[in-house]
């Protein structure tokens, strides 16, 4: 590879990896405001229609723009632009059909589906999210064709103008339903609606960066039958490499889906609560649902970055760099993921009476619910980063085992707590905490077992845990003591007890980060896979 053929592909990566963590950050915070405008019956309509449309959309999706993309290069490569042009001119009418065929058939059957999740009252919204699927379909084409010539700048633009529409008609849509006393589904359909809407802007937009490509490229010659594989050649090769990508991405939504359907029918089925009494407990559920994956951010681009450097590592037989960048990532997505969990955890009480207020019964279960999926939240960020480990040193197979363990563990899990009426909606969380926490447990054997260059996991693990630790205690220690001192005269309301927890937390942040720089649980080394994160440690003086 030309030294400007991977600047171009670093900074493409670079490009799709800050988006990747803008759109997600973005994305995760948008459910805060929306969640607390909806009451919990609302919401948990809204989460049952946007889990189905998560699986379609991998199904239908996930593989094209990677299948595509790897065609195209390698077509482009060869200099053959006809048969980069017949790639695309195949590959459009194609999936596009297969995203109309599914769009019909998921607003046809939409009260099946609904049904099939024990929440009927989810059917409008599904219907809303159905030409979300055809629209998917149509921009995956493209992001996978202009990504084939190492242009990650249509993908970016897009992801952002999809997730900026989903927030800005989203919100507008739910709060004009709500002011105008529209009833729960329709609210929830209008929340949900600004997922169609931004992938339909974002057609137009990357038919103009597809235009502009094939102009710098020339691409202006058209593929015939005597120049270029057969159409027929060509879509087996397209789908060859797209499946077993979609198989992968569609594990994870799979699972989720059918963890619902489990959740919501035992609920009713063994538990003994009613359609409506169920809906709101999953609706309870769902809001903190909103605070799992956001710590996971700060770790993509980390996960994104050490796989190059290690696979380069382990290619030069340099296995002392590969191991040390495993051990800096490990180390690194302790010292970020940690404290996060934790102090989700032992503040999950006024975060959640902050940002859902509702009454006090609904809110000590939110509670109860938010201080397992803090938790739980660590785990999601290390099977992130164990996994990206993995794949770097060849053993990509491993974490569709570890996946596929941790997934009937969770539908395992669900299926017998959340049938006790004593434990109810909060057995899901403790599926859901198991889950992650049996991935990350199999991927680290597999490393322990399979990888060459080792980490030290005392070194990992040790230092950020009692960092953490002592921080967590800070945390309940000056949320306790201000709610005890700020009770009589400010009270226990929302806008009080936002205040309590924003300065536990501020204090929190600084008990932790005196602590990480003194023991020197944070080296220079270490802030390599940070964006930017030599200037950090440069400007925060960590040797």
């Amino acid at each position: 590879m030309s030294d400007t053929t991977k600047q171009s592909y670093m900074r493409g990566a670079a490009i799709l990896a800050a988006t990747a963590v803008i759109a997600k950050i973005i994305s995760g915070l948008y459910k805060i405001p929306l969640f607390s405008m909806l009451d919990n019956s609302t919401a948990g309509y809204y989460q049952v229609s946007y889990t189905i449309y998560m699986l379609l959309i991998a199904i239908s999706t996930a593989g094209i723009p990677i299948a595509l993309s790897r065609l195209v290069s390698s077509a482009s490569a060869m200099n053959n632009k006809r048969l980069v042009r017949r790639y695309f001119s195949v590959s459009l009418p194609t999936f596009a059909l297969l995203g109309l065929v599914l769009m019909l058939l998921v607003f046809r059957f939409a009260d099946n589906l609904a049904g099939l999740f024990y929440t009927p009252n989810a059917a409008s919204g599904i219907r809303i999210l159905a030409p979300a699927i055809f629209f998917g379909c149509v921009v995956a084409v493209y992001r996978g064709y202009t990504q084939g010539h190492s242009n990650m700048l249509p993908t970016a633009v897009s992801q952002l103008i999809e997730v900026v529409c989903k927030i800005v008609f989203g919100l507008s849509l739910a709060w004009y339903l709500i002011s105008n006393n529209y009833d729960n589904t329709a609210v929830a359909a209008g929340a949900i609606a600004g997922v169609a809407i931004g992938l339909a802007i974002g057609i137009p937009v990357l038919m103009y960066f597809k235009r502009k490509t094939d102009r710098v490229l020339h691409m202006t010659a058209y593929a015939t039958e005597q120049d270029a594989a057969s159409r027929r050649t060509v879509l087996a090769q397209v789908l060859k490499v797209s499946i077993p990508i979609t198989l992968s991405a569609a594990f994870i939504s799979l699972m989720t889906m059918i963890d619902t359907i489990i959740v919501k029918g035992r609920l009713i089925d063994s538990a003994g609560f009613t359609q409506d009494s169920s809906d709101a407990l999953f609706g309870i559920y769902s809001k903190g649902l909103t605070l799992l994956n956001l710590s996971s951010a700060l770790i993509v681009p980390i996960a994104i970055s050490i796989i190059p450097v290690i696979a380069a590592a382990i290619t030069k037989h340099q296995h002392a760099e590969a191991r040390e960048v495993t051990e800096s990532s490990l180390k690194l997505t302790n010292i970020l993921a940690l404290p996060a969990g934790i102090g989700i955890s032992v503040l999950a009480y006024p975060i959640y009476a902050v940002l859902y207020p509702s009454n006090d019964s609904a809110m000590i279960t939110g509670a109860k619910i938010l201080t397992l999926f803090g938790v739980a939240s660590y785990f999601v960020c290390m099977q992130l980063i164990t996994t990206a480990i993995l794949q770097a040193n060849g053993h990509e197979k491993v974490p569709v085992l570890s996946y596929a363990v941790g997934g009937l563990i969770q539908i395992t899990i669900d299926y017998i707590l959340v049938s006790n009426p004593n434990i109810n909606i909060l057995g899901s969380p403790v599926g859901t905490l198991s889950c992650y926490l049996s991935i990350t447990l199999v991927n680290l054997i597999f490393i322990m077992i399979k990888v060459k260059s080792k980490p030290n996991f005392a070194k990992i693990f040790i230092k950020p845990l009692l960092c953490t630790a002592v921080m967590g205690v800070a945390a309940r220690a000056v949320y306790e003591l201000l709610h005890k001192l700020g009770s009589e005269a400010l009270g226990s309301g929302r806008l009080a007890l936002a205040l309590y927890m924003t300065v536990a937390i501020v204090a929190a942040v600084i008990v932790y980060f005196i602590l990480i720089i003194a023991t020197k649980t944070i080296t220079r080394e270490d802030m390599r896979y940070i964006p930017k994160g030599n200037k950090l440690a440069k400007f925060l003086k960590i040797k």
